[in-house]
């Protein structure tokens, strides 16, 4: 599957409560909240660079599907972890976080869980 281009957030359900589950501080829960997430994702066969930028804030992580990796968490913690591919979507699990991303069409779906609290974030390919 190609997942390779960039793509906008268009929206995202249960970003509160899945913040405050990581410990993330009101403040910045409430102004990080309504800021569109820019996605771009560079696919050489099973390697990836993916990059995403919220505001000033830039995370990016770079992994081969079935490799062990270092990756970065959205807490800014560094953790090894291994991303599998199942045709259309790419797993992973990070500190007790299970992370899914898919393509859907034109559009690139991340799901994820912690503690039992689910997000989704829905973006479409520019």
């Amino acid at each position: 599957m190609a997942f390779s281009g960039k793509y906008q957030m268009v929206c995202h359900e249960n970003f509160e409560a899945f913040m405050k589950a990581f410990g993330m501080p009101d403040e910045f829960i409430k102004s990080a909240k309504d800021v569109m997430t820019i996605t771009e994702i560079v696919q050489n066969g099973d390697c990836f660079k993916v990059t995403e930028t919220t505001g000033d804030h830039v995370l990016e992580n770079c992994f081969k599907i079935g490799q062990e990796s270092e990756l970065t968490t959205v807490t800014g913690e560094k953790v090894k972890a291994v991303v599998h591919c199942e045709g259309n979507k790419m797993k992973v699990s990070l500190q007790g976080v299970e992370c899914v991303t898919e393509l859907v069409g034109d559009n690139l779906v991340d799901t994820m869980s912690f503690k039992g609290i689910p997000y989704k974030r829905t973006s479409k390919r520019m």
